[in-house]
């Protein structure tokens, strides 16, 4: 049995301790607003904070996270930083297909925590989860509007 702390939430799973963090959230604790992209850490669909770093959950080993605080997008917009970027994400209308939406919105999160007034390049720098529909002028906008 390995615990977990979700959300402000501890929960006891049974499960192999390599089983990726991703799996855990989805199959086990029902939380499907993370997805599955590439499954090799590329890609950010899987994009969740542990401890507030933007983390790749396909490739986390449950038995690496410890009693880390993980929070994924079902539970961003209780802190304030996520509730901005929700909030610019609605405004700026981001979202096309929306797949990788909880991952970018997960790390502009972790970006805005580190750096609340992120220039262009910091934004380049740190935002490297993929969109098939190109909105990264509009993630960068809406990262803009969040740090208001």
């Amino acid at each position: 049995m390995t615990t977990i702390n979700v959300n402000g939430q501890a929960y006891e799973v049974a499960v192999e301790p390599e089983t990726p963090l991703l799996w855990i959230l989805r199959d086990t604790l029902g939380l499907t607003g993370t997805k599955y992209g590439c499954g090799i850490a590329q890609c950010g669909a899987c994009t969740v904070l542990v401890d507030g770093q933007a983390i790749r959950s396909c490739q986390m080993p449950v038995d690496s996270v410890g009693s880390a605080d993980i929070r994924t997008i079902e539970a961003i917009e209780r802190d304030e930083i996520g509730r901005k970027v929700v909030e610019a994400w609605v405004q700026e209308q981001v979202p096309q297909c929306g797949y990788c939406q909880s991952g970018q919105v997960m790390a502009a999160t972790a970006l805005l925590k580190q750096n609340p007034h992120p220039t262009d390049s910091d934004i380049a720098d740190a935002m490297t989860n993929l969109c098939r529909c190109g909105t990264y002028n509009r993630v960068a906008s809406a990262i803009h509007q969040a740090a208001g």
